[in-house]
């Protein structure tokens, strides 16, 4: 397995739409499998989406493992959201914006039905609430060609980027 390169914000190829999934084959497996490989090497990590990473192609799939001992494993290909019921308005971070400095407030659906693949190709549903519903929307809007960042307010995200200049600035210096 590989360790895949996480790519940073404002990298453009954050903005990639996941290409669907139609073969299951080897070619895919090993893509879920360094998706997880990177995921468990990556401290503080809840999930990851293929458009995060450095890949030729940018798969629509999503690998989820918030839990502390990291033994749940769990993968969406070709994830949709169905259905949302409710609001929460949590703060969230993202491996791709600056994770350990960066963190804002996102209005999330909280509690989402989501059909989707699994690693095999198999069909299912799931509904999810809290905090992982908030992980799967987070995911679904990376296949989607967004970060966090997008779904705040134009002021929030102007002093966010001074912020993140702030940032760059320091690390040149450091």
């Amino acid at each position: 397995m590989t360790i895949l390169k996480i790519l940073q914000y404002p990298d453009k190829r954050l903005k990639r739409v996941g290409v669907p999934v139609e073969n299951f084959g080897p070619e895919i497996q090993k893509v879920i499998d360094d998706m997880f490989e990177t995921h468990y090497a990556t401290p503080n990590c809840a999930a990851l989406a293929a458009t995060q990473l450095d890949l030729d192609i940018p798969w629509h799939i999503t690998v989820i493992d918030y839990t502390q001992d990291k033994k749940s494993p769990f993968c969406i290909v070709n994830g949709k959201i169905t259905y949302r019921e409710g609001e929460q308005n949590e703060y969230e971070g993202c491996m791709s914006v600056f994770p350990s400095q960066l963190h804002e407030k996102v209005k999330r659906a909280q509690k989402i039905k989501v059909s989707f693949q699994d690693r095999h190709g198999k069909p299912q549903e799931i509904d999810a609430s809290g905090y992982f519903a908030k992980c799967i929307q987070h995911e679904l809007d990376h296949l989607d060609g967004y970060v966090y960042l997008d779904k705040l307010h134009p002021i929030k995200v102007e002093r966010i980027l001074r912020k993140i200049k702030k940032i760059q600035r320091q690390a040149k210096k450091d």
